[in-house]
């Protein structure tokens, strides 16, 4: 299994756009290989908020096939020249394979 996982600090009050931006139909869950993508949000009192998203594929092949693909790269070309939305301090990512998964035990 392959996983990508992407974090973002938000200002206060708005990790629901991000949280929802990952959370709606697309087409993601449409891609081969694709498992799942899971959005948490970190609990914070107040002050800006962490959202971290993990998407799940089956091999990094399938990844990459998406990561090429006509869609994904349109989906960028979109965005380019506009300006990072405000309430984005930063984002992060990392790519990993997953070596080890632990289940309860009934």
């Amino acid at each position: 299994m392959f996983v990508q996982l992407k974090k973002f600090i938000v200002t206060e009050g708005n990790a629901e756009k991000v949280v929802n931006q990952f959370s709606g139909e697309g087409m993601l869950e449409k891609q081969e290989g694709f498992i799942d993508v899971t959005v948490m949000e970190k609990k914070v009192r107040r002050g800006d908020e962490e959202v971290m998203v993990m998407i799940r594929w089956e091999s990094e092949e399938y990844w990459k096939q998406w990561e090429k693909s006509e869609a994904h790269i349109a989906s960028h070309k979109a965005k380019l020249g506009k300006p990072k939305p405000e309430h984005i301090i930063s984002s992060e990512g990392g790519l990993y394979h997953m070596k080890a998964v632990k289940n309860a035990v009934n």
